[in-house]
């Protein structure tokens, strides 16, 4: 017998004054009712009510049990109150995961313009060059750079992550500009500790294939560190687009090898399938989606 729905017909009882009344409220026999208070009654070894011809009264073990049936009652009416909130407006609280140079600097303000509009949300953004596994990680959404692996987890284009060759104009004019990749060799290039030795950079040609194995004196894995060097006339730097996109713009730093540069990749949003996705995870899709798209 449903233990819930017991303590919801003893409260019942309790209220109304009566069996019927109560089984009345609650559609279902006065028969049954009896059978849901005798079963509570059973699975305590407590008398919880007194009972004569004429009117019925809690012992006290029955005061005790009631005020806590009602108590355990009202926090589950919360509960599917709350539940049915977050079904139908944006609210509770999102986990996010992101590489760091997508994270930081176009996905962040995104979020920030994400939370104006949606008062109720909050927002948790963790940033690593490590892919995480999402589900384990507890992660609402993920944001990767490259195809997805099959995850098994609902995956949706939202752009494309271009990767750039730059150096400052005071490094190029004391070195020279490399016109190939193999002219890398001779350089200083600022390599990114999570690339694999074995590959380095991995640079395109116009036929497709991939090239180039450049070394250097200053390896990070932090992108923001490798353009400061970068800045400080130090090497060649390979990093995003949109790391290094201000710096093109004001000539601090100048696009070199550009039919060289990495094919551009996709970006990709990660969730999990729920057919029941609560508003605050598909509202903040839909944003990301919208925003990124145009």
């Amino acid at each position: 017998m449903d233990r819930l729905l017991s303590m919801e017909v003893f409260v019942a009882v309790v209220e109304l004054g009566s069996l019927s009344a109560a089984a009345a409220q609650l559609d279902m026999s006065p028969a049954m009712a009896a059978k849901h208070v005798k079963g509570l009654k059973n699975r305590l070894g407590l008398r919880l009510m007194n009972r004569t011809t004429r009117r019925q009264s809690l012992t006290e073990a029955g005061q005790a049990y009631f005020a806590r049936c009602k108590t355990i009652l009202a926090d589950i009416r919360d509960a599917e109150q709350g539940a049915e909130a977050l079904r139908s407006t944006p609210r509770g609280h999102l986990r996010i995961t992101s590489s760091v140079s997508f994270g930081s600097f176009a996905l962040a303000p995104a979020i920030a313009e994400y939370l104006s509009i949606y008062p109720d949300v909050s927002v948790e953004l963790s940033l690593s060059d490590m892919v995480e596994d999402v589900v384990a990680s507890r992660f609402d959404v993920a944001l990767r750079i490259g195809e997805p692996a099959d995850s098994g987890l609902v995956a949706r284009r939202i752009g494309l992550y271009q990767m750039i060759i730059c150096a400052a104009p005071a490094y190029l004019a004391r070195y020279g500009t490399p016109s190939v990749p193999g002219d890398l060799s001779r350089h200083q290039c600022l390599d990114f500790s999570h690339w694999s030795r074995r590959t380095g950079w991995r640079l395109g040609t116009d036929e497709g294939g991939e090239m180039g194995y450049p070394t250097g004196r200053f390896v990070s894995n932090n992108g923001q560190a490798l353009r400061q060097a970068a800045l400080a006339g130090f090497g060649i730097v390979l990093q995003p687009e949109l790391l290094l996109a201000d710096d093109v713009r004001a000539g601090r730093l100048v696009p070199i090898l550009q039919p060289y540069w990495p094919v551009a990749r996709p970006i990709t949003l990660l969730y999990a399938k729920d057919r029941q996705a609560p508003p605050k995870l598909t509202t903040f899709v839909d944003f990301v989606v919208t925003r990124f798209g145009r």
